[in-house]
């Protein structure tokens, strides 16, 4: 069975308590703290820089996943890197060299992924999987918090996982995007094992319960 890791998005979490927020989150049972970074310029809205990943770091003891929304990301990835990140995902529409900037992640002390939006097709991955450590697909349109599920995120999900087991490497499958307690059980089986959630649960009162619940649809794949 593989592990599931659940990856709270900050991105709806209570800006004005935000340690608070990260500790409670971690504490009731998160495996990543999932962290949006929008330019403005990318995707269409702006939202958090290298210092506020500074601000939290100290907070929690769990890896930050960086998913950089910003083009073009070479210039900010190093600030991530020191600012605490542990793993930093981009999208390849957002570099004009990806393997550069897959490397670039890498030696800056992180791990590296790519990010796969709706419209966005595979074929950015066929020469630099031994360069990967996750790969995030989009599960909604970037940009915004609190958007539904696509469901032919799905089929999506299912050909990467078909990529990543042939190529025998250990890669992360993650998918942000709508995830909720009622999807979350499908997510898994069309492979994905690591699953970004921000209004799911900072939109609750009860963190616990509902990564709780979310486990428990995972129990059952």
């Amino acid at each position: 069975m593989p592990t599931y890791r659940i990856a709270p998005s900050i991105l709806s979490a209570d800006f004005a308590r935000l340690g608070e927020e990260v500790r409670n989150v971690v504490a009731a049972g998160a495996d990543f703290i999932h962290f949006d970074v929008m330019d403005n310029h990318y995707v269409p809205n702006l939202t958090i820089g290298p210092l506020v990943c500074e601000a939290i770091r100290p907070h929690v003891q769990v890896p930050i996943d960086v998913h950089l929304m910003v083009k073009p990301v070479d210039r900010i990835i190093p600030d991530f890197a020191k600012a605490g990140a542990n793993l930093i995902t981009f999208h390849p529409e957002a570099s004009e060299h990806i393997d550069r900037s897959l490397q670039l992640i890498r030696d800056n002390g992180c791990k590296a992924g790519l990010v796969f939006n709706p419209g966005t097709p595979l074929h950015y991955l066929d020469h630099v999987m031994d360069k990967l450590d996750m790969v995030l697909i989009m599960s909604v349109n970037p940009g915004f918090g609190g958007q539904s599920f696509i469901p032919e995120a799905l089929k999506k999900i299912a050909e990467v996982r078909r990529r990543i087991d042939d190529s025998g490497r250990d890669i992360l499958l993650e998918v942000d995007g709508g995830i909720k307690i009622e999807n979350i059980a499908a997510a898994a089986r069309a492979g994905a094992d690591t699953f970004v959630a921000g209004s799911a649960i900072f939109g609750k009162p009860d963190y616990k319960a509902v990564i709780d619940a979310m486990r428990a649809e995972l129990a059952q794949v």
